[in-house]
């Protein structure tokens, strides 16, 4: 029989009071708070705690606090990504955020997802699919991202709006739910 923490990584219905799954979110409260919490005047301390925190971050990629997530190791963010304050990332399930990728205040990437079903919902199942970002996308300020969503390179979401399909690449997309406004030309 698969741990919570098995279920929950295979994107399953799991109960997150399993140890395994608290642990990891107390080692992911530490961190994030140690990197909020670190000085303006300490740039290689905050990339350290931040680095520490996160699956991966790529080169020259810029994260301002503060910032929260759930456990960290599951949010990988690209070369030279700028994310800015009081950003959430829900990291249930993976999150991967490409290279050159611009992420706005306020703005909420939400892997976690529970059932539709009273009964189930009380009992505290949940569950969570991953979000994937490619690369040069830029979420507007306040943009919140669902569960499962894929947003193609080069797209722009507009500020405030609420992804919950899947985002070609080379559009504007605005509103909620966020629709396709515009079709971005290609660099020749």
């Amino acid at each position: 029989m698969a741990s919570m923490k098995e279920r929950m990584l295979a994107g399953e219905l799991y109960i997150a009071d399993d140890p395994e799954i608290i642990a990891d979110l107390d080692r992911a409260a530490r961190l994030t708070e140690r990197f909020n919490t670190s000085s303006a005047d300490d740039p290689a301390g905050r990339l350290a705690a931040l680095r520490e925190l996160l699956g991966s971050v790529g080169e020259d990629t810029w994260v301002r606090p503060p910032f929260y997530c759930d456990y960290g190791w599951q949010t990988h963010i690209g070369p030279r990504s700028f994310v800015n304050f009081n950003a959430v990332f829900l990291d249930v399930a993976r999150i991967t955020i490409g290279a050159d990728v611009q992420v706005g205040p306020n703005v909420q990437l939400l892997t976690a997802t529970h059932p539709v079903e009273p009964e189930a919902r009380r009992a505290k199942w949940e569950a969570a699919k991953p979000i994937t970002i490619g690369d040069n996308v830029w979420l507007g300020g306040g943009a919140i991202v669902l569960a499962g969503v894929t947003i193609g390179e080069n797209t722009v979401v507009g500020a405030g709006a609420v992804v919950t399909r899947d985002l070609p690449a080379n559009v504007v997309a605005l509103g909620n739910p966020a629709r396709p406004v515009r079709t971005l030309e290609q660099p020749t």
